[in-house]
């Protein structure tokens, strides 16, 4: 990162600065130059200024709070990664990225060679820097089932890290959420492999075409931990982890163009991942391909003796580590440092597997320009660095509102002008109740208590009063703890509607109610929440129920009471304007469900991707049938849908099948609709989803336009992990329905698979692709 004017090295330069030769000969000459020390410090990253005590950045860091090696020592013999310098306090950009320019230079003029680290941020809802643009939490991005609209902020969040200097972004999750228990399913993207592969791959593109090296994580498994709780051990059979778990990664390394992969903490089956060799190189990169750098989550070599106890000591934890291909050790050196090296020295480890990561890594510095002779540590146009422009902010507010769910709707909403408008609960006039975890308020923020937001965050009451004009408001609860303030539900008994906002707030291990390590025993409102919004049902005038929080809630009984109903998950910074938008009818609701919304939290459902006997309601006296559906979501409009037509009733195992139908808008607002495709497969020789998600197409039409939806569907989608553990195409009947949500079928084709069985693999064709044309207008 930096200036670069030219693609010529001085002529007594050594080869690999010379930007003439092939990457490779470049790294070869650079591994032949070095010493062991030098190598080693090519796999570490450090984080400067970080404090584990406090136990706020990975579990247990409790238990890695030795004192950190001194700046100097490190820097020696060169680095790997710096670690989160804007990520770590509240700094101005401008002025960290002086700061980062400098730790640059120190680093270039320490070591033999002048090679600078490599610097990685957090950006999962956005860079995560004191005034950068805090968008909207991944479960946002799924709502909005547009791929385009997450790749354009990716772009953008990628184009802001590079303009400070930042090379990698540990982005985005790709977790396929199994239990909504699980404190971390506000980062993940839905309880979907489709819909998340999609959606994250767009991320992906968005981010890497902006010239920032994307971060896949959490590979693989880590969302199925046992009861929702983080860092649990996985207990999962290999054919959910190759249908479910594994596609959006694979999606994603083939179709994204990632550069890096991050292991998880998991344990699958008593193989934690950072020791899996047959996961991180025979699956990741000798069958899928990668060739890019794979690093630690933080700690989680260490972990490996201290949690999960498969190694003796750090020197063991490590030569496990990198057996299994992992290439550099995250946050901060520890177990790849002088453990490591003792490990070389005796012979235990092979220095070739050194030389394997260390070629990675360097590989990594070439591409970016790193290495380049001409390369500067100081951004262009540094005094004006701003992370938080108004392109941003414009992205944040439509992906916002995209997001926003209508789930339910007797006709008070959109709120209609003059009325007397009662907003209560703890959500309402909360600024943080807008953010996900890791937005910079959250998980850095909120140890500076003193240090401003650094944003312009308009709360729900904010943005309501600007667009509705009085309003009056009282807080009514806590999210966590307390009573019923009894004034809440006076202001609801006077007002014509009343508005009640509950939800979560997000923090990390206990400081929040969703978050990583904030995992929920049940999907009850936390709190007294659910009090409250009981006390004012119980005054008899129309209730929206507004719910904004990091993961769905059992809230059947209580949305049934309400006159409506609207789900949003951390919509970031411009969330509250977007809810406002919402609510008001200045803009028509389109958001779908990622995730289904439990009826009743009495028992733990499971995702909707469930086979016809996780269905049953009469087996059990739990009914695991959701208060709303995956996929569901409603407008201030009914868009007209016309009968599917198909190109042919026989679909080859190795061909495709074209559906299409007509949408319209037939009434007086523009709005948009989101037509979903799902593959029902009556009968298969190993148990299959009741339906499962195969296309969609988002529909945004003005009133009284027509829009044609074509749908290509290759066979390869139909495929699943048969008896015999291979994918498999295999003939029959199928089903595809055009639906409104995985519930809610608007249509049914049904097909025949003719052919023989088919084999496929990582390489199969697994997009169905569609294409949207307007074909009337009004």
């Amino acid at each position: 990162m930096g200036n670069r004017t030219t693609d010529t090295a001085p002529p007594d330069a050594p080869a690999w600065r010379d930007t003439r030769l092939p990457a490779a000969e470049r790294v070869g000459s650079l591994v032949a130059a070095m010493t062991l020390r030098e190598k080693l410090a090519q796999l570490v990253g450090l984080w400067v200024g970080a404090d584990p005590a406090g136990g706020e950045v990975a579990p247990h860091q409790w238990d890695l709070t030795d004192a950190p090696p001194a700046w100097s020592d490190v820097i020696a013999h060169g680095l790997g990664q710096l670690t989160r310098p804007f990520g770590t306090r509240p700094v101005d950009p401008s002025a960290g990225a002086r700061s980062l320019a400098l730790s640059q230079e120190q680093v270039v003029a320490a070591n033999r060679f002048g090679i600078p680290a490599l610097v990685h941020e957090e950006c999962l809802t956005g860079f995560a820097a004191w005034r950068a643009t805090a968008h909207p939490a991944p479960l946002s991005w799924g709502a909005s089932f547009d791929p385009a609209l997450v790749a354009e902020m990716s772009r953008l969040i990628g184009a802001s890290m590079r303009a400070a200097g930042v090379h990698q972004g540990l982005a985005p999750v790709l977790d396929v959420t199994r239990d909504y228990r699980w404190g971390r399913t506000e980062e993940t993207i839905g309880e979907d492999p489709y819909l998340v592969g999609t959606v994250g791959t767009a991320y992906v593109r968005g981010l890497e075409e902006s010239g920032v090296v994307a971060t896949l994580k959490h590979f693989a498994g880590y969302s199925a931990s046992r009861a929702g709780r983080n860092l649990a051990p996985v207990a999962i059979g290999p054919r959910e982890f190759a249908d479910v778990v594994l596609p959006p990664f694979e999606m994603a390394v083939r179709d994204g163009g990632v550069r890096s992969v991050m292991h998880s903490y998991s344990e699958v089956d008593g193989v934690p991942s950072a020791a899996d060799r047959g996961l991180l190189t025979g699956l990741l990169r000798d069958t899928w391909g990668f060739t890019g750098t794979l690093v630690a989550d933080y700690f989680a070599v260490k972990f490996l003796e201290s949690l999960h106890g498969v190694a003796a000591d750090e020197e063991a934890a490590a030569a496990l580590a990198l057996a299994a291909g992992v290439d550099v050790e995250l946050p901060t050196v520890r177990c790849y440092g002088e453990p490591l090296r003792r490990a070389v020295e005796r012979g235990d480890v092979p220095e070739e597997l050194v030389d394997r990561a260390l070629r990675r890594v360097l590989a990594q510095k070439v591409e970016l320009g790193l290495l380049d002779p001409d390369w500067s540590p100081l951004p262009p146009d540094v005094d004006d660095l701003r992370l938080d422009t108004p392109e941003a902010r414009d992205v944040a507010l439509r992906l916002a509102r995209e997001s926003v769910v209508l789930l339910k709707n007797d006709g008070v909403l959109p709120l209609r002008p003059g009325l007397r408008i009662a907003l209560v609960g703890p959500q309402a006039d909360d600024p943080m109740a807008m953010l996900g975890c890791y937005s910079f308020p959250a998980h850095i923020g909120a140890h500076h208590p003193d240090v401003p937001l650094g944003l312009d965050i308009p709360t729900v009451l904010d943005a309501l009063r600007e667009a509705h004009g009085e309003v009056t408001h009282v807080r009514g609860c806590e999210v966590r703890d307390g009573g019923v303030d009894p004034a809440a539900v006076e202001a609801a008994a006077a007002a014509d509607v009343c508005v009640v906002a509950v939800g979560d707030l997000a923090g990390l291990f206990g400081r929040g109610t969703s978050g990583e390590g904030c995992d929920a025993t049940d999907l009850v409102l936390p709190g007294p929440q659910g009090d409250l919004v009981r006390a004012v049902l119980a005054t008899g005038t129309p209730v929206v129920l507004l719910l904004i929080t990091g993961r769905p809630y059992a809230v059947g009984d209580l949305a049934a009471g309400a006159a409506a109903a609207v789900q949003c998950f951390f919509p970031g910074q411009l969330g509250g304007r977007a809810i406002a938008d919402v609510l008001t009818g200045a803009v028509s609701p389109s958001g779908r469900l990622p995730v289904s919304i439990p009826a009743d939290p009495s028992g733990q459902p499971g995702t909707y991707l469930s086979a016809g006997l996780g269905l049953r309601s009469e087996v059990s006296d739990v009914d695991p049938t959701p208060a709303f559906p995956f996929g569901h979501g409603l407008g201030y409009g009914e868009f007209t849908w016309s009968a599917p037509r198909v190109d042919r009733a026989d679909w080859p195992t190795d061909g495709a099948v074209e559906l299409e139908l007509d949408v319209r808008n037939p009434g007086a607002r523009a709005g948009a609709d989101v037509v979903q495709l799902y593959l029902h497969d009556p009968v298969a020789q190993v148990t299959r989803p009741v339906v499962r998600l195969v296309g969609y197409a988002r529909v945004p039409l003005a009133p009284g336009a027509t829009a044609r939806v074509r749908f290509r569907v290759p066979a390869d989608v139909t495929s699943f992990t048969g008896l015999d553990g291979r994918r498999v195409v295999e003939p029959g009947e199928v089903r595809l329905r055009v639906s409104r949500s995985s519930a809610d079928v608007h249509h049914e084709v049904a097909l025949d698979l003719v052919g023989p069985p088919r084999a496929v693999d990582h390489t199969r064709d697994w997009l169905t692709t569609a294409t949207v044309k307007e074909v009337a207008g009004s």
